[in-house]
């Protein structure tokens, strides 16, 4: 029994340091758990355990050295990985979480669905952009100052043929149309530059980095198209783009904790991943 006695054990601030590891390590499994990420972060520990272990026994030493020191950069390789999702999810954290009325967005979204059938059926080009709680200020400032209520007029008019601000996207924020031939950053996705054009790209690059829903009008087939959270919907009837709007700006807010509107926001859970592989596999698709 004398080794018991002669063990170090730690103290008072030890033991909080141990808590707080422990607490921090349990979290970031317990955020990864299910999902995608969690794949990842399995495979890379893995890896290296494996080359480790390997360069250990067969005493590579500098094999050995380089593999140690790599590890060292595997937290730079997990944010370059997710670097959309953590940029979305950072923005949540900082977000205020304002609702505005639901019959305010309620008609919000039967004027956006009138103008977009209305372009669309005379294959006229439109990006519409509604921002929820991510603000767009610096896409707000590329375009003119409009401060106009929304009416489906007058999102049908910016867009005619030869006037000066349709050529570009008009924000939305609330009931209001704050501006107009605003640039929006356009998707650096591969699959994205191969099938679709400017629009399109445009529409998906925003919702890339923030969470504002997108609604475009092809103006070489009239077909109507919605971006959310960085994936594509198209094809899109009266009846579809009405139901994909009123789910997404509609729907009542519900208690939630921070850490689970962050974890909505990466969208890695499995329902999400699997959405994320269905969109993906219909944006390969060619051009209707």
């Amino acid at each position: 029994m004398n080794w018991f006695h002669q063990i170090q054990w730690p103290g008072l601030t030890g033991l909080l340091e141990i808590a707080l590891f422990a607490f921090a390590f349990f979290y970031v499994i317990m955020f990864f758990q299910g999902t995608r990420g969690v794949q990842i972060l399995f495979g890379l520990a893995v890896v290296l355990g494996v080359m480790i272990v390997l360069t250990k026994v067969l005493r590579l030493d500098t094999v050995n050295w380089l593999v140690a020191r790599a590890s060292l950069y595997l937290a730079v390789a997990l944010v370059i990985i997710f670097q959309p999702e953590i940029r979305r999810a950072l923005a949540e954290l900082g977000k205020p979480h304002v609702f505005a009325s639901a019959a305010a967005e309620r008609t919000v979204v039967e004027h956006i669905v009138q103008a977009a059938l209305m372009l669309s059926e005379r294959k006229i080009g439109a990006l519409v952009a509604v921002e929820r709680e991510i603000g767009t200020r610096a896409v707000h400032e590329t375009g003119v100052k409009i401060d106009s209520v929304v009416t489906p007029e007058l999102l049908a008019s910016i867009f005619y043929p030869h006037t000066p601000l349709h050529d570009g996207g008009v924000l939305i924020r609330g009931n209001r149309l704050v501006a107009a031939g605003c640039m929006f950053p356009l998707s650096a996705r591969e699959e994205f530059s191969k099938a679709l054009g400017t629009r399109h790209r445009a529409a998906v690059g925003l919702t890339e980095e923030t969470d504002a829903l997108v609604v475009v009008i092809s103006e070489e087939t009239g077909t109507i198209s919605v971006a959310y959270k960085g994936r594509l919907s198209r094809g899109l009837d009266e009846e579809r783009l009405r139901r994909m709007l009123s789910a997404v700006l509609l729907k009542s807010p519900r208690p939630q904790s921070r850490m689970g509107r962050v974890k909505e926001q990466l969208d890695l859970t499995p329902e999400g991943v699997a959405k994320t592989d269905a969109a993906r596999q219909e944006e390969a698709r060619p051009n209707a």
